[in-house]
């Protein structure tokens, strides 16, 4: 680590921040079954994420209601909000990037009491879940046309391109984080993501809950102790 690095946070929402897989929640109550069969397509590398995604939430039938409802039902991690005061605090910029969706997640994070920019969207980086006449619009802002993996939101690109010169931290815990760990500076990771980083030897610390991540980086950048001048023996024996 470089002497007195300035970081930026980038974290994952879905099954990160949130105790389990928005998205995933979504479509196990509200879509055909069969977006089981698209998911394993993904997991195989067979599709994109923004492939899967778009297959999987054709298959929601539901009402605006309905998924709203669902929507305010999902846990925070009860770590969350402390951690995210102690970064605010330290003027750490923290950025959500996620394969999931823009309103979803501003919609969670306020239920939760959030507020700030988090839960305005300012610093919030994901897919748009839209109604239109009935019917649920998505769009990938943030997706990168030319890339193979044909991710939903890429993640790297977005790391790339805020907070550029900072020491990249990545707090995550799926598949969909994995490119975005291979290039961060300190990773803390669980999960999928967590046996992704082992398997491929990748350096990524273990963690349950956002306190663990908080106690590691007070240690980490807490402030150095000044030097102690040392006064010579010499000019002490001549006073």
């Amino acid at each position: 680590m470089a002497q007195n690095p300035k970081p930026v946070i980038f974290c994952d929402f879905d099954g990160t921040i949130t105790e389990i897989d928005v998205t995933d929640q979504i479509l196990s109550e509200l879509a055909h079954p069969s977006w089981r069969e698209v998911e394993q397509e993904w997991v195989r590398g067979t599709i994109g994420s923004r492939e899967c995604l778009e297959r999987q939430m054709a298959l929601v039938k539901a009402s605006e209601r309905e998924l709203n409802a669902l929507v305010d039902a999902i846990p925070v991690d009860s770590s969350f909000a402390g951690f995210y005061d102690f970064v605010e605090k330290r003027g750490i910029p923290f950025f959500i990037l996620s394969d999931g969706f823009h309103s979803v997640i501003r919609r969670v994070l306020r239920k939760a009491g959030l507020g700030g920019p988090l839960a305005s969207g300012r610093r919030v980086f994901a897919s748009t879940l839209e109604w239109d006449a009935g019917f649920l619009r998505i769009q990938f802002p943030f997706a990168n046309p030319g890339c193979r993996h044909g991710c939903a939101t890429c993640k790297l690109a977005l790391m790339k391109k805020l907070e550029s010169r900072r020491w990249k931290i990545f707090i995550g815990d799926g598949l969909s984080d994995r490119f975005a760990a291979e290039r961060a500076d300190l990773v803390y990771a669980k999960g999928h993501l967590l046996a992704y980083c082992r398997d491929r030897g990748l350096k990524a610390r273990p963690f349950e809950n956002f306190t663990e991540v908080q106690e590691d980086l007070e240690k980490r950048f807490a402030p150095r102790p000044a030097r102690r001048r040392l006064t010579s023996r010499r000019v002490l024996a001549a006073s």
